[in-house]
């Protein structure tokens, strides 16, 4: 914060925020509870400062505009805010523990995003809302229809059959209430259906606009749709010291637990943005998958993992950190991906 005497950690919320600065030259602390009409006003009369925020959902956006104004704003992870709030809760106290956070010399920071990142990540949460949506429908429906011995195996693909004996009026195995009260079920799985795939063609179209992307999008695993969040996602892959700490930082390392000399290693921490790391372990699930069935060369990691009986899904994760590292390298460094 070399070259700012004004430090403020600003809490923000939907109406109402609150200021906690302190001027270095003279020790003024400032404390001051603003409107959201005058937020803006009020950071235009200051000189440059630095003004810590917590991330979450707004914060990208007055982060933006306070850079505007001449500021330079820094978001918090919440999680690393918590340990310097006092005792109680209220706005006064979290600006304040967010000013004492924002002063600490090994604090991280969260880059701040664009609105162009933003847009895109806002397409990829509509889905991921839209594809949940989708498999309570689906549950609804399978458990329903074995109510009366209706049964399908497993997959998405295979709920066609059920749809079918929906559709047949004169299929006697499900009532006619049955049949009345799941007709809007199918409907809705429909319209799901057609909403997801609009999506999903507006992620690949931009995902093949833009060069990172199709880097990433190379990866075996990875896809259009990865690739497309990962980018929007991360800002600046060079924040990361390592591929280590940005696999890290997506949840797929293990916890450790040391004590002295003894190091022991816990489950998977699961940290970090979840829907990455949900993309990454589907696509390493399927490259597992292929593996098994197919014994496909040039994954000598994934076969020798296999060979030595570890449980499929510890070797789905352990695929998956690695793809992390190679995603890390090709946004870091700005590669090409090559294979082994």
């Amino acid at each position: 914060m070399e070259g700012y005497t004004v430090t403020i950690g600003l809490d923000i919320a939907k109406s109402v925020f609150q200021v906690h600065g302190v001027d270095s030259r003279t020790g003024e602390v400032i404390k001051k509870r603003l409107p959201r009409s005058k937020l803006l006003g009020f950071f235009s009369k200051l000189g440059p400062c630095v003004i810590g925020i917590e991330a979450c959902a707004t914060s990208h956006h007055w982060a933006r505009e306070l850079g505007k104004l001449g500021h330079e704003a820094r978001l918090l992870p919440p999680a690393y805010v918590k340990p310097y709030v006092k005792r109680g809760k209220n706005d006064a106290l979290d600006a304040e523990a967010i000013h004492e956070a924002l002063g600490r010399p090994t604090m991280r920071f969260v880059p701040v995003k664009s609105r162009e990142q933003q847009g895109t990540l806002a397409v990829h949460k509509v889905r991921a809302q839209l594809v949940e949506q989708r498999t309570r429908l689906i549950n609804m429906l399978r458990a329903h229809m074995a109510e009366f011995g209706l049964i399908a195996p497993q997959g998405i693909w295979r709920v066609g059959e059920l749809k079918a004996i929906v559709g047949d009026e004169a299929d006697e195995r499900l009532p006619s209430m049955a049949r009345l009260a799941l007709k809007p079920v199918l409907a809705q799985l429909d319209m799901l259906r057609a909403h997801i795939e609009d999506l999903e063609r507006a992620i690949v179209r931009h995902a093949r606009t833009n060069e990172t992307c199709r880097r990433l999008a190379a990866i075996p695993g990875i896809g259009p749709i990865g690739a497309s969040a990962l980018v929007a996602t991360v800002a600046d892959a060079a924040g990361f010291k390592s591929a280590r700490h940005f696999a890290a930082w997506l949840g797929l390392t293990p916890k450790q637990r040391a004590s002295g000399l003894k190091d022991r290693k816990g489950r998977t921490s699961k940290m970090g943005n979840p829907y990455l790391r949900t993309l990454l372990v589907l696509g390493a699930t399927a490259m597992v998958r292929q593996v098994q069935r197919t014994k496909a060369p040039g994954l000598a990691f994934l076969t020798r993992l296999l060979a030595k009986k570890k449980p499929v899904r510890l070797v789905t994760v352990a695929l998956a950190n690695k793809m992390a590292r190679i995603v890390w390298v090709l946004m870091a460094r700005g590669e090409a991906y090559r294979a082994a």
